[in-house]
């Protein structure tokens, strides 16, 4: 049966690299916790791994104790590896000690674990499995209580062998080779191999290929419909959804999707062929020097050419995506992010009874009763019970909403943003603009003259962010919604009016800087400052208060705002969109 082969552990002392591959790609990790001769703090780093096979870490309770524990699913019917690496620093006290072999017996009940690490204990006869002091004794009785062989049988410091190699299961651990030295460390590097069945990490994902997709097909799709009598004497709900079906079908036959997923041995975007040159040079040049075919100092040199030379290519590869920013944020924001701690799972949260909820519905129902709870009771206005003084739109006016103006709007889509629930994204939309302006202005103003909107505009997609204090909080948390792309631009027409109406209207004061066009933050410093500096010039006190409302927007009553946006003129249609 295939094999998937982890080779080449690297151990260097208190530094623990995972730097060969598994299944064809690499990964790695650290564990430290050392002061270096200048009294500077080393930290030590959690696994990083690359999702090229399937994993999850192990969570313990013992603090204190420098050992990290990642288990790998093995494929169907065969068992998982629970791999460890481990740094005991020198004069440890017992009771870390003890906290250690406890971790150790909850996780040996795997069939096959691999520890590795720097242990710290010179005093060990590994040959005679014998010790002098009590320490040592004990770490004996513990790995022999766990049924452990030690694998390394050559100094790896001096004349020393501090750096461990720990397996319960014979040919889990293959090749051990001891040699070699990574960067200024003075501990020897131990490679050896892991030989095991692995289930590959496959994500569920799927999303939109569009380098593969026929937009041709797609807009004549489209416009095969006949759109004015398809939505002809319809609700605003059933125009949407027949728009939608349709629309989806021809997706489905125009646009591929695919997994979500980077691609296996995917290069960074910095990378360029003189830069692959480099790396390989300074890997032949490891290998002589290992050889012994190469002085210490040919290998160094190379080595630092080869990190000049990535330095400039992640310098010119980042001044490029800076300058295009406007053009591709996702491009810039993704490597940001990428820079960024990896994302962690929402952790477990409190209810309102203060019971610890851990199941993902569980979570997202309490997440959901916070969000809605921030809301005033009194925020909606149902029609039957509107606002007094509304003025009805006369209904065989001209349409409120042009189709050259939909179109204009598809077209300044940024086709890099996401797309909402209903699954309709700006990237086609934008490539479809002449196809879609028709349909979509015609929902539009039957949406603005009833006052209804179709149900897939109402849903979002919530992910909560956050914002600071416990995690276990659902207060501490900010909501970040995606919403239907066709709703957001029909927000837009409704925004436009409303402002225009208000600017007409002397309705907006000279004060307001928010959200308005050419105004912002920067703008309402300008002017506060202004203000200031001409009373303190004018030798007069200035008394300035500071108010920063709990959730500002959310608690909003709906209904005072109609009445007060009904008072400065505008419509029923407009309002009740």
């Amino acid at each position: 049966m295939p094999q998937a082969e982890c080779g080449g552990t690297a151990v260097q002392g208190n530094h623990i690299e995972l730097a060969k591959t598994l299944g064809g790609e690499k990964f790695l990790a650290t564990s430290s916790s050392e002061e270096t001769g200048k009294g500077e703090e080393v930290e030590g780093w959690p696994f990083i791994l690359r999702r090229v096979f399937d994993s999850i870490g192990i969570e313990t309770n013992e603090d204190g104790v420098e050992c990290l524990w990642v288990r790998i699913k093995g494929r169907a019917n065969k068992v998982d590896i629970v791999l460890g690496v481990c740094y005991r620093p020198p004069n440890q006290e017992e009771e870390v000690d003890n906290l250690f072999y406890k971790q150790l017996e909850t996780v040996s009940g795997s069939s096959a674990l691999v520890l590795v690490g720097d242990f710290n204990l010179p005093d060990i006869c590994w040959e005679l499995n014998t010790a002098e002091k009590r320490q040592p004794r004990k770490f004996l009785e513990c790995i022999d209580d766990n049924f452990l062989s030690q694998l390394v049988s050559e100094p790896t410091r001096g004349e020393t062998m501090l750096d461990l190699l720990f397996t319960n299961r014979d040919g889990l651990v293959e090749d051990v080779v001891v040699g070699g030295r990574l960067g200024q460390s003075d501990h020897e590097i131990i490679e050896f191999s892991i030989i095991g069945e692995i289930r590959r990490y496959i994500n569920k994902t799927f999303t939109l290929d569009f380098q593969r997709a026929d937009f041709g097909l797609f807009r004549r799709l489209i416009q095969e419909v006949s759109w004015e009598e398809a939505l002809k004497n319809k609700g605003v709900q059933e125009s949407w959804v027949l728009f939608k079906t349709e629309f989806l079908r021809a997706q489905e036959q125009t646009v591929p999707v695919c997994r979500k997923t980077g691609r296996r041995g995917k290069r960074p975007a910095w990378i360029s062929k003189e830069v692959l040159d480099e790396i390989r040079n300074k890997k032949r040049m490891y290998r002589f020097w290992k050889e012994g075919q190469v002085p210490w100092e040919v290998f160094k040199g190379a080595a630092r050419e080869c990190r000049k030379k990535i330095r400039e290519a992640k310098a010119q590869f980042e001044l490029q995506m800076a300058t295009s920013v406007k053009d591709n944020k996702k491009c810039f924001y993704k490597y940001i992010n990428g820079k960024r701690k990896g994302k962690a799972n929402l952790c477990s949260l409190l209810d309102k009874e203060g019971n610890l909820v851990t199941a993902d519905e569980e979570k997202a129902e309490v997440l959901n009763a916070f969000f809605a709870s921030v809301f005033s009771g009194k925020t909606t206005c149902l029609q039957d019970n509107c606002p007094p003084g509304l003025v009805d739109r006369e209904q065989n006016s001209p349409p409120i909403i042009q189709e050259e103006a939909v179109r204009e709007q598809l077209r300044c889509l940024d086709a890099h943003k996401s797309m909402g629930p209903d699954g309709i994204h700006p990237r086609v939309m934008r490539e479809l603009a002449d196809e879609l302006a028709k349909p979509l202005s015609i929902i539009y103003n039957q949406s603005w003259l009833t006052g209804e909107v179709p149900e897939d505009w109402k849903l979002v997609n919530v992910t909560p962010i956050h914002k600071k204090g416990g995690k276990e909080d659902p207060s501490n948390y900010r909501s970040v919604s995606l919403t239907s792309v066709p709703g957001k631009i029909m927000e837009q027409f409704i925004l436009s009016v409303i402002m225009q109406h208000l600017q007409d209207g002397q309705g907006l004061r000279p004060s307001q800087h928010g959200f308005r066009r050419g105004r912002s933050c920067l703008t309402n410093l300008i002017s506060f400052y202004d203000q200031v500096t001409r009373l303190v010039d004018a030798r007069r006190a200035v008394d300035v208060v500071y108010l920063d409302f709990s959730k500002a927007f959310d608690p909003v009553s709906h209904s005072i705002l109609l009445d007060k946006l009904a008072a400065r003129g505008l419509d029923r249609s407009t309002l009740l969109s």
